[in-house]
This record gives C-alpha cells, sequence and structure tokens, in this order.
C-alpha cells in the first residue's frame, strides 16, 4: 500500500522483527570509515516501527524472520540547477543536504530508465566514501526499495570506485543469478570532499557507462517538475560496514540489500587483460622501484590487494592509501598541482632531494577513474600516456594481442594519439569531452583504447575511464622493455626513455592546459561567445596573432566543435572552440561542467613538432609562444580579472 504524506497517526507499539542477514564473512582491505555526516551507519540503528495505528497501514505479507516496510508518497518541488553535467550532478555537500533535495533527483532518475530497469531490478549503490556517502546511501536504498527495486548492491562502506562500479554491473552475477541493470555512483571525482566541499551523484546504464544524453536531459526535465517521490521510511538503515545480504519484504514483494567486497570482480577482471607475473617480476626486481599515491580516495581501498598481494610491491610503496571522507583535507586531483607528496618523492619537486626516486611513480584521483604517470624527474602527460598505451599495447598487454579495433580521444586532448592510428593504419574518432561517447563506440566495437587530456585513460574491459588499468598498462610496457633487463647490470629502460623513443618515432606534441577555476559565469560566457564571433574573419584572426607574436603559424581552420555520434547519429553542439594552425598545433577553450560552483574556463595550449632535433626541448619554452597568443586572443584577463590561472597541468 502506498501511504501519502498526511501527518501520520500515533505508531501502534509493535516491535518489529530483525531482518534476515547472510553472513558472507569474506576478509576484505576495505577499511571502515569513520562518518561526521548527519547519521552514522556502522552499527545497524533502532528498527523504526513498521505499523501505524490500525487503518492507516497495511504492510506486505513476508516470513516471520523478515521486516515488512511500507511505501511513503512524499510532496515536494522543483529545485533549480539539478541539471546533470558530463559526469552527473555536483553541488556543494549544503546543497545536497536540503531536505529533499537528493530524492528529488533520484526519484527524477527512476522516472527517466524504462520500468524494467527499475521494477524489479537489480542496481548498484556506491562511491569514492566522500563526506554524506553514507547518508545518500541509506537515503537512496530506502527510494530504490519504494520504487520497486528488487535488489541493491552496496560497496563495503559505501566504497566501489567508478571503474569497479562499472565492471560490477558488467560482470558481477549475484548468487540468485542476478544481473545489475545500473547504478548511482556517489562522486564528485577529482573536488574536494568534506562537510564544506563537493558532492555527486551520476546514474550509469547497462553497459556499465554513463547515461547518455536522452537519459540525463530526461532526469533534468523531471527534475523541473516534480511533485512527490517515493520511499520506504520505515525501511531500517543496513549496516554497510559487513558484507552479507540483508532481506526485506515490501508491498510489491521481497527486496534484499547484497553488501560485498568489490575488489574481488575488478581483480578478476584485471588478472584477464594483464600478464601479472610479467608485472611481479618487474615489481620484485631490486633494479626497479615503484609509489603509487591514491590521495586517500577510494584507490587505497583496492591498492593493497593488486599491488602488494598480488603484485609484490613492498607497502612502503604506498602513500595516502587510506580512504577519507576529506581525502586527508586535501584535492583528490593527480596532477603536478594537487600530487604534492608523489611529485615531490619522484624527483619533481621544488626542492632538491639527495634521496633517489623511484623508477616510476602514478596516482588516483578521488573516485579512482583518472591517474597520472611519472617516471624519474620525469612527467607523462595525459596525451602522451594514451598513445603510447596505444603503440605499445599489442606487444605488451595479453588482452590486446589480437590488435586494436580503434582509438579515441576527446577533442581537447592533442593530437598525439591521432599520429599513433596513422601510423598503424587504426580507426581513429575525436570526440566530445565525456566518457560516454567512447562507450558508444566500444559497445558497436570500433573502439578498444580512448583517453582524454583530463588524465584519463581506458579501454573497452569496461565503460569507464580507468586509473589503475592505465597503472598497469604502463607497467607492462615497462615489464615488456625490460624482460631482459631485470638481471645483472644491464640497464633499464625508464619511463622517460620510452617517452622519448616516442616521441623520435611520431613527434612530440607540446601540451599545456590553463584552468581558470570558479569565474563569474557570466564573463566566461563573454569570453566564449567573443571567441566565436572573431571566427568569422580568419584574416582579422591572423592579423591580430602576428600583431601578439610573428614566431606563431596561421589559423587555417577555426569553428565551434560539432560531432555526429556514427553509432547513433546524435548530434552534440558547442563542444569548445578551436583554433587550428597549418604546421598542426592547436588553441582550444572550453567551458567545465566538472565544477560545482561559477565556470571553470579551460584553455589547451598544443605545439606540434616533428623535426627530431627540437624535440627535447622544455615544454614551457616550446609553448610560451602559443600561451601569449591564447591569452591575449581571449582577452583573459579583462574578461576574468584574472592574471594567471588556477591550475597548469
Amino acid at each position: 500500500m502506498i501511504l501519502l504524506c498526511s501527518p501520520p497517526s500515533p505508531p501502534a507499539a509493535i516491535i518489529p522483527p530483525r531482518p534476515r542477514r547472510h553472513r558472507h564473512h569474506t576478509a576484505t582491505p576495505f577499511p571502515p570509515s569513520h562518518s561526521r555526516s548527519l547519521h552514522h551507519h556502522r552499527l545497524l540503528p533502532r528498527l523504526t516501527p513498521l505499523l501505524a495505528s490500525r487503518g492507516d497501514r497495511r504492510p506486505a505479507v513476508g516470513g516471520p524472520d523478515m521486516v515488512l516496510f511500507t511505501v511513503t508518497k512524499k510532496a515536494t518541488t522543483p529545485f533549480e540547477g539539478q541539471k546533470p553535467g558530463t559526469s552527473g550532478l555536483r553541488k556543494k555537500v549544503t546543497v545536497f543536504q536540503q531536505p529533499h533535495y537528493l530524492q528529488n533527483f533520484v526519484q527524477s532518475t527512476f522516472n527517466a530508465l524504462p520500468a524494467e530497469q527499475v521494477k524489479g531490478a537489480t542496481i548498484v549503490v556506491s562511491g569514492d566514501g566522500r563526506y554524506f556517502s553514507k547518508d545518500a546511501v541509506q537515503i537512496i536504498t530506502k527510494m530504490a526499495a519504494a520504487n520497486g527495486v528488487r535488489r541493491v548492491w552496496v560497496g563495503q562502506n559505501s566504497l566501489m570506485s567508478t571503474p569497479a562500479v562499472s565492471c560490477v554491473i558488467r560482470e558481477r552475477i549475484g548468487a540468485d543469478g542476478s544481473k545489475a541493470t545500473g547504478a548511482f555512483i556517489l562522486t564528485a571525482s577529482h573536488n574536494p570532499g568534506g562537510p564544506t566541499e563537493d558532492f555527486g551523484i551520476k546514474y550509469n546504464m547497462g553497459n556499465g557507462g554513463p547515461a547518455p544524453e536522452s537519459v540525463t536531459d530526461k532526469i533534468f526535465s523531471n527534475t523541473t517538475t516534480i511533485t512527490e517521490y517515493l520511499i520506504a521510511e520505515d525501511l531500517p538503515d543496513v549496516d554497510i560496514s559487513v558484507t552479507g545480504v540483508t532481506s526485506f519484504s515490501g508491498p510489491e514483494g521481497p527486496f534484499d540489500v547484497d553488501v560485498f567486497d568489490s575488489s574481488i570482480d575488478y581483480i578478476k577482471l584485471m588478472k584477464s587483460i594483464f600478464d601479472f607475473e610479467a608485472i611481479k617480476k618487474l615489481l620484485t626486481s631490486p633494479k626497479f622501484t615503484f609509489c603509487y599515491d591514491a590521495l586517500h580516495g577510494v584507490a587505497g581501498a583496492y591498492a593493497k590487494r593488486i599491488f602488494v598481494e598480488e603484485l609484490g610491491a613492498d607497502e612502503s610503496s604506498l602513500l595516502n592509501c587510506v580512504p577519507k571522507e576529506d581525502f586527508g583535507g586535501g584535492h583528490p586531483d593527480p596532477n603536478l598541482t594537487y600530487a604534492k607528496e608523489l611529485v615531490a618523492r619522484m624527483g619533481l619537486g621544488k626542492s632538491e632531494s639527495n634521496v633517489e626516486p623511484p623508477e616510476f611513480g602514478a596516482a588516483a584521483d578521488g573516485d579512482a577513474d583518472r591517474n597520472m604517470i611519472l617516471g624519474k624527474r620525469f612527467f607523462v602527460t595525459p596525451s602522451d600516456s594514451v598513445a603510447i598505451i596505444a603503440a605499445n599495447a599489442v606487444q605488451s598487454i595479453p588482452y590486446f594481442a589480437s590488435g586494436l579495433k580503434g582509438v579515441a580521444r576527446s577533442m581537447p586532448t592533442s593530437a598525439a594519439l591521432d599520429v599513433v592510428a596513422k601510423n598503424l593504419n587504426l580507426k581513429f574518432f575525436e570526440v566530445p569531452t565525456g566518457w560516454k561517447f567512447f562507450g558508444n563506440l566500444m559497445d558497436a566495437g570500433m573502439c578498444s583504447i580512448c583517453g582524454e587530456e583530463s588524465f584519463g585513460t581506458g579501454s573497452d574491459h569496461i565503460r569507464e575511464k580507468d586509473g589503475i588499468w592505465a597503472v598497469l598498462a604502463w607497467l607492462s610496457i615497462l615489464a615488456f622493455k625490460n624482460k631482459d633487463n631485470l638481471g645483472g647490470d644491464s640497464k633499464l629502460v625508464s619511463v622517460e626513455d620510452i617517452v622519448r623513443q616516442h616521441w623520435a618515432t611520431y613527434g612530440r606534441h607540446y601540451y599545456t592546459r590553463y584552468d581558470y577555476e570558479n569565474v563569474d559565469a557570466g564573463a566566461a560566457k563573454e569570453l566564449m561567445a567573443n571567441l566565436v564571433s572573431m571566427q568569422s574573419s580568419l584574416s582579422d584572426v591572423n592579423k591580430l596573432i602576428k600583431e601578439i607574436r610573428t614566431d606563431v603559424s596561421e589559423v587555417v581552420a577555426a569553428d565551434e566543435f560539432e560531432y555526429k555520434d556514427p553509432v547513433d547519429g546524435s548530434v552534440s553542439k558547442h563542444q569548445g572552440i578551436r583554433y587550428l594552425f597549418g604546421d598542426g598545433s592547436r588553441l582550444v577553450f572550453r567551458l567545465s561542467g566538472t565544477g560545482s560552483v561559477g565556470a571553470t574556463i579551460r584553455v589547451y595550449i598544443e605545439q606540434y613538432e616533428k623535426d627530431s632535433s627540437k624535440i627535447g626541448r622544455e615544454s614551457q619554452d616550446a609553448l610560451a609562444p602559443l600561451v601569449d597568443v591564447a591569452l591575449k586572443l581571449s582577452k583573459m584577463q579583462e574578461y576574468t580579472g584574472r592574471s594567471a590561472p588556477t591550475v597548469i597541468t
């Protein structure tokens, strides 16, 4: 029976039965998280009364040891601004904590999905463990029960990396043969966490990838007209610190919450892709040293299991691998600005150190889908990283032994991958920012490896970018290159050696990105509009450029990037402003949808150099002319008032 949200009569004095709980007794490395949220869910709280006064509620019939729950309709009104961006809905925690705010978005999502993906379905609810996650898991679970979902799968302590969620959707089979049809992922990715910081939620579909625009548009439309949502308020909170299945019964029948260790499915998938024995020989060699920094994100819940227990790395090689709700007060963004401890250990810090840096270092973001790759005193740009992985995948990674179906990159990413695709005669695609565009190509069997400049790399093993996968890919390449060098006095082939050899073969794409965060949204839109209007006369643009710098090539084309999906024919417009130069260089300007406040302007600056005598220059020197042009052409300081970017990568 569904109840309207009128004030309930006093509950009858009925002591409810305990829910049925089936323990898996699975040993797991996932640490408990000490929540500072409004409620603590490490212990099963008091079960609320199930019955109101006689005649008000009639619970569904269930077994004698099973908790019965009822469904309540709660009246609500729309909130402005619940439009999902490329990676879901991201706002400050305090926004999500408003009464009905999260509930409105979740109900709007259920209403946007086909009935068969809700009624009787299995969904995943987990995330990166950031502040407010535990509360959100309980709220969504109660709403799932009320909307007729059959079972909810939750990562222990609500922890499940975004790539692991995709893996679980695609690979996991429940004890009863069930498969997940989708997932609510609770993450704001690389954004900070904590009571005054960011929270986020996005929905992934049955292929394991982010919801397409047709679904997110429907979700947003629903948020503007919502008047009520369904929730099982009397469903007890589930203890998510312990693995096991808790069974309930409601108006539409049984409902289960399965808390499990998500590292099991993910590790199994990684072992099917990579040669773990070859990587283990590398990591256990006295000649090779390794360092991995999880930045206190969810990657830490997988790092010890994979790198230490499976691959033999020393536990001291792990940095910040205890997941924390506030990421230890840091910014969980794996770049040279925020991964300070790793950067210093790898010899790239501002201060000199007498300690010899490790041969290889890597970092992850909050939800473990991004990665940064470092060699000894050497930074690998994400654009180079995906190109190098693609160039070496067939010989180094068993999963790709039969060849690559194709490769793809996001539009702002450098053209390094384009050159590899051309040389290896591979299908190549340039797509808008957003992993869902890669997913369509992968589902159609058109793409094997893909990446984006914002430290995202992945393949068709799942439908999300995958930070740990990228690290294992690089370790596989290093293991292959050094298979005969691990003993004796042979010199190891280093990360820097691999990158420089790649430049010598394919040319070098000097590349940088300037981020101007929390810019006034109106000013940001004016800046972008001016850049578009300038494209109507390239002769005027080139005249202006020559006044700024005479040592820059002419602009030969300029546009606002538009993409027609080769799989479903959908068209994505206004995806970024491009200025393309005659020598293969590019300037790209884009407004980002990943922040929670204001606007972020991203400027992508790329200088292509195929002269092998000029590929060893310092990036800052090689890019200086184009940086000058980009900032003056866009009138960045005039529009934003900023004399310098927030972050340079």
